[in-house]
């Protein structure tokens, strides 16, 4: 009897460490099991939205449809569309030497989905020159990509028979007051023509217009003597015959105007003049959002169609972003500031 009973009880107590060690080893097992779960359910779930962009996005331009501005962004944003999957549309909003468009821009809540072309020197002429007592400048922005670097040309309606060369233009400008275009005070057009007439003693008179198409449309109508543009604004015409383009304003004669001069090479000077066009948002876009849109933007100006296109126009595409871009603009931003004394600032 005393052994079966210390039988029991062995068989009881084994029963009770065997039921006691499972439960040691299985709840460590349901433990890491769900911490293993819970981990990869955070892994899985991204912190911020990454469904951008989902919606249409629109770009500002702030001059004129027909204007160079205007044309590169139409030739470029098909390109961009098809990478971000979503329309992307232009609304043009000229005015006020392109700060109608630029204010509106700076108004709009940085969310991805309202961008816009900025134009520099024209943008830094704006908020420098103390009439206008402007409290934005180019770090109200952020950037996403430069597009164009655009020189300055010189032309007159073609069947203008005073002027068949520069020279011609020039020798007379010092005697007689000329109507030049200008897309708004202090716009890289209206800096051009003082440019000339500080260093040759021209006598250009500025008409600010709204846009590169208002003045184009002025000379060629006869309403306006000589048009101050940028090469991509020029070409075209002058190859159709509209305009005679007469000379350039930059180092180097222009690979889409090869056989006209520069103002350097007829003994004038460095006059030189451009237009750099780019892409930013309103400040404080989310930076992943940014990312996608100059990832985009850089991969459609690298399509070989793209730059063809451009090409045809008479525009160069200059990709820049990053910190190589704000470098850019800051020095146009000290290049404006030299010339200011020829505004009166």
């Amino acid at each position: 009897m005393k052994k079966i009973f210390l039988l029991f009880i062995i068989l009881t107590l084994a029963t009770f460490m065997i039921a006691g060690c499972g439960g040691a080893v299985e709840e460590p097992k349901e433990n890491v099991q769900q911490e293993q779960s819970e981990a990869e359910k955070q892994e899985a779930t991204p912190s911020e939205d990454t469904s951008y962009p989902d919606k249409p996005i629109t770009v500002t331009i702030s001059y004129s449809a027909g204007g160079g501005t205007d044309t590169g962004a139409r030739i470029l944003l098909p390109y961009v569309e098809e990478i971000l999957g979503v329309p992307v549309n232009v609304v043009n909003r000229p005015g006020g030497g392109g700060w109608v468009g630029w204010t509106y821009l700076l108004n709009q809540e940085p969310d991805g989905y309202t961008i816009g072309y900025i134009n520099t020197p024209n943008l830094m002429t704006g908020y420098l020159n103390p009439e206008y007592n402007r409290d934005k400048s180019i770090d109200d922005f952020d950037l996403i990509s430069n597009h164009v670097l655009d020189y300055g040309a010189i032309a007159v309606k073609a069947d203008d028979d005073r002027f068949q060369t520069i020279d011609d233009l020039i020798e007379y400008a010092k005697k007689n007051d000329l109507t030049a275009t200008s897309t708004g005070v202090g716009s890289d057009d209206h800096i051009a023509a003082l440019k000339v007439n500080d260093e040759v003693g021209t006598k250009f008179v500025a008409v600010h217009g709204k846009g590169a198409a208002h003045g184009k449309a002025g000379v060629m109508g006869g309403h306006i003597d000589v048009l101050f543009a940028n090469v991509g604004e020029a070409t075209v015409p002058h190859k159709n015959g509209e305009l005679r383009v007469l000379a350039v304003m930059s180092p180097e004669r222009s690979e889409f105007l090869p056989d006209i001069p520069t103002l350097e090479e007829k003994g004038y000077g460095k006059i030189y003049s451009w237009s750099a066009r780019g892409i930013a948002a309103p400040k404080g876009i989310d930076p992943e959002k940014l990312q996608v849109l100059s990832d985009a933007f850089a991969k459609a100006m690298a399509n070989a169609e793209h730059i063809k296109k451009m090409n045809e126009m008479g525009l160069a595409v200059k990709p820049l972003i990053g910190d190589e871009y704000y470098q850019f603009l800051k020095d146009d931003e000290s290049g404006v500031k030299k010339v200011s004394h020829l505004m009166g600032w």
